[in-house]
């Protein structure tokens, strides 16, 4: 993993932060991981403080390994900076205590990646949001529009990567049914839609955020191969993994990090937003994702979602859209 093939092993500087969502397992496991590896401060965020000191323990012996063989862009002096907080994505009240603990520690924040991800049969949160409507795409927001202002004063080459799907490309978008009806759920489909929020907010974003400094751009990591999938086994989704395996055409979860590490470290994706990164390639997202009245509807919705949560000073920032 690392070189020309799927991303850059440069040089970070040990004092560029990072969060990822989800950061001990999976995708996020092996972003977390090769991160640090090449220099940055890692910030694992998740639910399970058990889980995150093993992840990071594993990170450590990995490290080790990889610094043993002399790979190309591991740091050999010192050890990897990886550490955890707190963060349940299913409960906004805990989101909320990850922000506030975050603006507590005094950190910066160089690159916001929003990772964890779920499929989910139909559930509501305590919050009374579709399960994979919060987890996947509205906790994901808050973090984003009340961290925002610490990471536009972080320094330069400010990023935030949200890690959708190609999934998004198999559903579309209906504001009278947004989260979902027992009647008509199918969870493949809905776990496609909390993709499709991901990149509408990511144009939203970069329209209301113009001349900001910061960059908001979307990945896919392709069909990867992983617990994530293999825990859900009905819809178009599992079954593409299925038949990809067989062919041995699906991604590592190594592979599947790839992508998401590209697009927090390649330098040639400094100060450019509205990319969908698939598999390591620039492509079009969906029509309906790049329609803007459907970009303000699910920004005007998902604003009344968060109202309890957003002051007018969180929400200034938003006042200068042309």
């Amino acid at each position: 993993m690392g070189g020309s093939s799927s991303f850059p092993m440069i040089s970070i500087p040990r004092n560029r932060v990072f969060v990822v969502t989800g950061g001990n397992s999976g995708i996020g496991y092996e972003t977390s991981k090769w991160i640090a590896m090449m220099g940055g401060h890692v910030i694992i965020a998740c639910r399970s403080e058990i889980r995150a000191k093993e992840a990071i323990e594993k990170m450590r012996t990995d490290f080790a390994e990889e610094k043993s063989k002399g790979t190309k862009g591991v740091i050999t002096e010192g050890e990897i900076i990886v550490e955890f907080m707190q963060l349940d994505l299913a409960s906004l009240s805990s989101v909320m205590a990850f922000i506030e603990a975050f603006k507590a520690s005094g950190k910066k924040l160089h690159v916001l990646l929003c990772n964890a991800g779920l499929v989910h049969e139909l559930e509501f949160t305590e919050d009374e949001n579709e399960l994979m409507f919060q987890v996947n795409y509205l906790s994901h927001l808050l973090i984003t529009i009340k961290l925002f202002p610490i990471i536009q004063n972080s320094g330069e080459d400010l990023r935030i990567v949200n890690n959708s799907s190609l999934a998004h490309g198999y559903t579309n978008f209906n504001m009278d049914n947004i989260q979902g009806k027992k009647e008509s759920f199918h969870a493949w489909d809905y776990y496609s839609k909390s993709k499709g929020y991901q990149i509408l907010q990511m144009y939203t974003m970069n329209r209301k955020l113009q001349r900001k400094g910061v960059s908001i751009n979307c990945i896919n990591p392709g069909i990867v191969e992983s617990p994530f999938h293999r825990a859900h086994p009905r819809g178009w989704m599992s079954c593409a993994i299925s038949c990809s395996s067989g062919c041995g055409c699906t991604n590592a979860q190594s592979e599947g990090g790839a992508a998401l590490i590209d697009a927090a470290v390649n330098p040639k994706y400094e100060g450019r937003g509205d990319l969908y990164i698939s598999e390591l390639k620039v492509k079009s997202t969906k029509a309906y994702t790049r329609k803007r009245e459907n970009q303000e509807a699910l920004w005007k919705y998902s604003m009344e979602k968060l109202s309890k949560y957003l002051t007018e000073e969180d929400m200034a920032i938003f006042d200068h859209e042309k």
